[in-house]
C-alpha cells in the first residue's frame, strides 16, 4: 500500500514552503523558496515578493536584481521569463533554457530562409550566427542598449520577414526581437534595468559576461534536470508526475530521466498517484492560519497544472482564456476569492466562498495594508480575468 499524503498536509507544505505563512529573510530566500519568481508581468515579480518578505520590496528587490545582482531575469521553462537565484538559473538554463534555444535558433533560420522580406536570406545559418556575434559586439562596447540603440549599430537587425503570407493575417516584422530572444536564451545576454518603474515591460539589454562576470555555474543537461526535479519536488511536492512536466516543459522522456535519477517514492494523493522525496516522507506541522493576497501569474498559484486540491471550483472567475490565473485571495493554503486595485489606489476582494469573520477581517486587514506599500502605484495584470476585471470597473 502507498503511502498517503492528504490534502491539509498537501496545504501545510504550500503554506511554510512557500514562504506565504511566515515571511522569508530575504527577497533571494523567496525566490529560492519557490525555485524561481515568475515575470512575464513585471509586477508579478515585485508583488510575488512582497507577499513572501513584507519588507520595503521594491528597493530590496532591484537591489537584488540590479546592485548586487544575486537574482537574474531569465528565460525558462515553457518559454516563459522568470526571476532566480544564481544557482537556479544555471540549473534552469542547462535544463531547459538550452533546449528552447535550439528549437527557437531552428525555426528562425527556417524563417530567414523562406520568409524573408523583400527576399529571403542566402545562408540563414551563417547570417544569423554574424549578426548575433555582431550584436554581442555593439552591445558590449555600449554596456548597456535598448532593443533599438542595438539596430541602429547593426542594421541587419532590421532585416524583415512575411509571417503567415498570403493569410488574411499576415504581418511584416523585423528579426530585432527575435534576435535578443535568441541570444538571451543562449545564455549570452540578459535583461537588465527597465527603462520606466518597476511596473516597467522595456527594459535595457547588458551581456551576460558584464552583467554576472563570474558567470553561472555550467551543468551537465540531465544532470541539470534530475537537480531542477529534486528541488521542484521540495518546494512543491508531494505532486503528481505530470505536474512537475508541465511545470518544467519538458518531454515525457525527460521527465522519466531526471526522476529515475532523483528516485522519488510514490504516494496517494487522495487517490491520486503522485510522487515525494525518499527523505521527504514525514509531515510538516501546520502553521498557524493565515491569508495572502497573491498577484497574477504568481508561482504557487501557477506551480501545479491540476490544481483542483487549493483552487476548489473557482477556476472560471479567475483564469484568462490561455490558462493564466489573475489575482488571487489565499487563507490556509487554499485559494478562496479574487482581487484587483482600482483607479483610485483601493485594493478590493472578492470572496468566492463563505470564509468566516476572521479570514474576512484578515483579508481585509491585508489588502489595506498592500494599498498602502503600493501607494501612488497602479497595478493593472497584463493577463486580465474576468473577477479582476468586474471588481476593478465597480465604483
Amino acid at each position: 500500500m502507498l503511502p498517503k499524503i492528504g490534502l491539509q498536509q498537501r496545504r501545510a507544505r504550500l503554506a511554510v514552503r512557500h514562504r506565504l505563512a511566515t515571511p522569508a529573510p530575504s527577497v533571494l530566500a523567496a525566490a529560492d523558496a519557490v525555485v524561481a519568481l515568475h515575470a512575464t508581468d513585471p509586477a508579478t515579480v515585485h508583488l510575488s515578493a512582497w507577499a513572501r518578505v513584507k519588507g520595503d520590496g521594491v528597493a530590496e528587490l532591484e537591489n537584488a536584481l540590479y546592485e548586487e545582482r544575486t537574482l537574474v531575469r531569465m528565460l525558462g521553462m515553457r518559454r516563459t521569463v522568470f526571476v532566480l537565484g544564481h544557482e537556479n538559473a544555471a540549473l534552469v538554463q542547462a535544463a531547459c533554457s538550452a533546449d528552447i534555444a535550439k528549437k527557437q535558433r531552428r525555426l528562425l533560420e527556417q524563417h530567414l530562409g523562406t520568409q524573408g522580406h523583400p527576399e529571403n536570406v542566402p545562408d540563414p545559418e551563417r547570417w544569423l550566427a554574424e549578426v548575433e556575434d555582431a550584436t554581442e559586439r555593439a552591445l558590449k562596447a555600449r554596456g548597456s542598449a535598448t532593443a533599438q540603440q542595438l539596430a541602429e549599430d547593426e542594421p541587419r537587425l532590421r532585416q524583415q520577414l512575411m509571417m503567415a503570407r498570403g493569410k488574411p493575417y499576415e504581418a511584416i516584422a523585423n528579426v530585432t526581437s527575435r534576435v535578443l530572444f535568441q541570444l538571451a536564451v543562449d545564455g549570452r545576454i540578459v535583461r537588465g534595468r527597465p527603462r520606466g518603474s518597476w511596473i516597467s515591460s522595456q527594459y535595457y539589454w547588458a551581456t551576460m559576461a558584464d552583467w554576472l562576470p563570474r558567470g553561472m555555474a555550467a551543468w551537465d543537461a540531465d544532470a541539470a534536470r534530475a537537480e531542477l526535479a529534486r528541488r521542484w519536488l521540495y518546494a512543491y511536492g508531494p505532486a503528481p508526475i505530470a505536474d512537475l512536466r508541465w511545470w518544467t516543459g519538458w518531454t515525457a522522456g525527460q521527465t522519466k530521466k531526471a526522476l529515475a535519477a532523483v528516485q522519488p517514492i510514490e504516494v496517494d494523493l487522495d487517490g491520486v498517484p503522485g510522487v515525494v522525496l525518499a527523505d521527504d516522507l514525514e509531515p510538516v506541522a501546520e502553521p498557524e492560519p493565515w491569508v495572502s493576497l497573491l498577484p497574477s501569474l504568481d508561482p504557487t498559484s501557477m506551480g501545479w497544472i491540476e490544481r483542483d486540491w487549493y483552487l476548489g471550483p473557482h477556476r472560471a472567475p479567475l483564469f484568462d482564456g490561455t490558462g493564466n490565473i489573475g489575482p488571487t485571495v489565499w487563507a490556509d493554503g487554499r485559494i478562496v476569492g479574487g482581487w484587483a486595485q482600482r483607479p483610485g489606489g483601493e485594493v478590493v476582494h472578492h470572496f468566492l466562498e463563505d470564509v468566516g469573520a476572521e479570514v474576512e477581517r484578515a483579508v481585509e486587514a491585508e489588502a489595506n495594508h498592500l494599498a498602502e506599500w503600493l501607494g501612488e502605484v497602479r497595478v493593472t495584470p497584463r493577463m486580465r480575468t474576468p473577477l479582476e476585471r468586474r471588481l476593478a470597473q465597480q465604483s
